[in-house]
């Protein structure tokens, strides 16, 4: 395995950091014309990111004076097609008044070092179709749309109605 060194400014996240990380994911969820639908409380991400078996990871980034201004929340993942590892960016932020600084470039530059010091093939991620100033952003990565693909999705009461005998 590769000696992953993370960009300037980005580290992992600390439990310290869970209620900044929990206010920005409710910006972001305004942001998306979806704050009703963001209901995770400070403990659920806490339980998330550093429980006794966490679904999640996440960086975080810090302007020059330590303050953390946006980060990136991710999982491991698996392609049965290449048969290793990849990464699912759950979400990526960063404060409206700090975009264009290139904090989300290292939030994305240390994700592809982890995903080049562990091995793994992808990094994959959803974008709504109407942020285009999202989609610009990763378009200027070289990254690629997969239009191919369309996501699908069961919540709660259909996955109750699923699950029934």
């Amino acid at each position: 395995m590769k000696t992953l060194v993370l960009p300037s400014g980005v580290r992992d996240a600390r439990p310290e950091d869970v209620s900044t990380i929990a206010a920005m994911v409710r910006e972001l969820a305004e942001y998306e014309q979806s704050a009703e639908q963001a209901t995770m409380t400070d403990v659920q991400l806490y339980e998330a990111l550093f429980g006794t078996d966490p679904p999640a990871s996440a960086l975080v980034v810090e302007n020059g004076h330590g303050s953390v201004v946006g980060f990136a929340l991710w999982y491991r993942t698996f392609s049965t097609w290449d048969g290793v590892p990849g990464i699912h960016l759950e979400d990526l932020y960063v404060r409206p008044s700090r975009r264009g600084a290139g904090f989300g470039r290292r939030l994305l530059i240390g994700l592809a070092r982890i995903a080049t010091a562990r091995g793994y093939s992808r990094i994959e991620w959803d974008v709504l179709r109407w942020n285009s100033p999202a989609i610009r952003f990763y378009e200027s990565l070289d990254a690629t749309p997969q239009d191919e693909w369309l996501a699908y999705r069961l919540t709660d009461k259909a996955i109750e109605l699923l699950a029934e005998p």
